[in-house]
């Protein structure tokens, strides 16, 4: 049986996430795991709740497994259950007991956090580029104190993709 690697890209809003992830599932001639926040919260027809935010988060648990098996030896996540932990603990101050559980069940193989130094973009689901360093450091320290395998982003074009790829490569 192939071991797939898995590399989930986090970071504030308007970071490039999804950009990476595409990018780097092209290089790497595999797939990625949409950002399911986004997906979801396009479709409310109201301000998202406690609850949108905890669904969004079983939706992210239940899609690891429909699409490692569509993967080609890595796997790429466009966000991750970290982004979903400190949402919820920054919006409402609370997240579901199981969350760390599931956050290290995830066996996640290098985090790629990116940086800050790419200019917010306005987008109908983005609502704080003023939060930006300081959820940067929210990540940063979650990441340190799971005690995972993570590197930094940075960089602005070609050169952040670059460093991605670079970051990724070193896993094989």
């Amino acid at each position: 049986m192939n071991i797939i690697k898995k590399v989930a890209i986090i970071g504030s809003e308007s970071t490039g996430k999804t950009e990476l992830a595409s990018y780097l599932s092209e290089k790497f001639n595999t797939i990625y795991i949409p950002e399911i926040a986004r997906e979801y919260i396009e479709k409310l027809n109201r301000a998202y709740q406690y609850t949108d935010v905890v669904n969004i988060a079983l939706k992210q648990i239940e899609a690891m497994p429909k699409y490692i098996t569509k993967a080609n030896n890595i796997l790429f996540f466009d966000t991750d259950l970290i982004i979903t932990k400190i949402w919820l603990k920054h919006v409402f101050s609370y997240m579901p007991e199981w969350m760390d559980k599931k956050i290290k069940e995830q066996q996640i193989d290098l985090y790629l956090l990116c940086n800050n130094d790419i200019e917010w973009k306005y987008d109908p689901v983005r609502e704080n580029p003023q939060l930006r360093e300081y959820l940067f450091y929210l990540y940063k320290n979650e990441l340190e104190n799971f005690n995972f395998n993570y590197k930094i982003v940075a960089g602005t074009g070609e050169k952040r993709k670059l460093n991605a790829f670079k970051s990724v490569k070193g896993l094989f």
